[in-house]
């Protein structure tokens, strides 16, 4: 009796529950909504809507960072967002009424207009360039006539259509003072009308600025396009090396080139954090302090990658940002 009674014992200690179990860290449980992204999640309960990456790597059900669906349970935790797998359900006889799918939650994306600009290196070449205008005039604008070097020889035919732009002018990086490229910036597209061996007739179709002979040509780009976010897969670190307007200071909204390209692994979305080193000072310190915590000041997205350099669009600051400020990219 004495050993049945032993035995019960030892069974009821084992199926009860441990009291440090039971009092691990209680989430608070959320049900998606319709627009609900990691991105707004992580701004609404981690208070910092750029910690989204991190949040997505300790979640390895998302593939997509903003494909959730209205209706799934998270768990949020001080530090991290866990997604509740569906549990599974006996499968039941079809019914007559068609189910109703959910859509996923918009992915963020962040809108370019065309107008950015960008590095041309110098292993990238023009397609071409305007040689004349109609009747020598300085400045053409839309549905005026034009001269190109584009011809039969370099496989363009009657209706095909390119990007027109202007050099500006040489960019150096802030510290090694190396030519990284020419920045150049849009001013409209045309099609060609008429075609030879190695010249071509053609109409502007579209004008942003005033366009005129010397003008550059490149294959056709899209204007207004939408740049998802993407995480990263590695870590890199670089600087602002130029703006698109040549401002001092620029802040939220305004285009910046970076010298970080294809080459360096970067890609279009790839979402960098904008920091500034802060200087100890030494005579406050009992022992040498030979590094602070960065500053962050800002974020921005890249939307357009070159072999060496990049196109990005600053979607945060809280001071003003300068060419030469450095950028880094986290792996998630």
């Amino acid at each position: 009796m004495k050993k049945i009674l032993y035995a019960a014992f030892l069974l009821l200690v084992v199926c009860l529950p441990y009291p440090v179990l039971a009092q691990d860290e209680e989430p608070t449980v959320y049900v998606i909504q319709k627009g609900d992204t990691l991105w707004g999640l992580s701004d609404r309960f981690i208070r910092d809507p750029f910690y989204w990456p991190n949040l997505w790597e300790r979640n390895q059900v998302i593939t997509n960072p903003h494909f959730v669906f209205p209706g799934q349970r998270v768990k949020i935790y001080p530090d991290r967002i866990e997604v509740e797998k569906p549990a599974e359900k006996i499968a039941e006889p079809p019914q007559p009424v068609a189910e109703k799918k959910e859509e996923p939650a918009p992915a963020k994306t962040f809108t370019v207009t065309g107008g950015e600009g960008f590095l041309l290196e110098k292993d990238r070449n023009p397609a071409g360039f305007i040689v004349s205008t109609y009747q020598n005039r300085q400045m053409v604008g839309e549905d005026d006539v034009v001269y190109t070097d584009i011809g039969r020889r370099n496989g363009a035919e009657v209706g095909s259509r390119f990007s027109v732009f202007k050099k500006v002018g040489p960019v150096t990086h802030p510290i090694s003072n190396v030519v990284l490229g020419y920045k150049v910036l849009p001013l409209g597209t045309l099609q060609l009308s008429e075609l030879e061996e190695k010249v071509s007739k053609a109409i502007i179709t579209k004008s942003f600025l005033e366009i005129g002979a010397g003008s550059f040509l490149m294959p056709y780009r899209p204007g207004k396009t939408e740049v998802a976010l993407k995480a990263a897969n590695r870590e890199l670190a670089g600087y602002i090396v130029e703006t698109r307007l040549g401002n001092n200071a620029v802040a939220a909204g305004d285009v910046v080139y970076l010298d970080l390209g294809k080459a360096q692994g970067l890609e279009t979305g790839n979402l960098l954090y904008i920091v500034r080193d802060v200087v100890p000072d030494q005579k406050y310190a009992l022992d040498k302090i030979d590094k602070l915590p960065v500053d962050v000041i800002g974020a921005l997205v890249v939307v357009e990658t070159g072999e060496s350099t990049s196109t990005a669009l600053i979607v945060k600051s809280i001071e003003a940002i300068y060419r030469g400020d450095r950028v880094e990219l986290k792996k998630n």
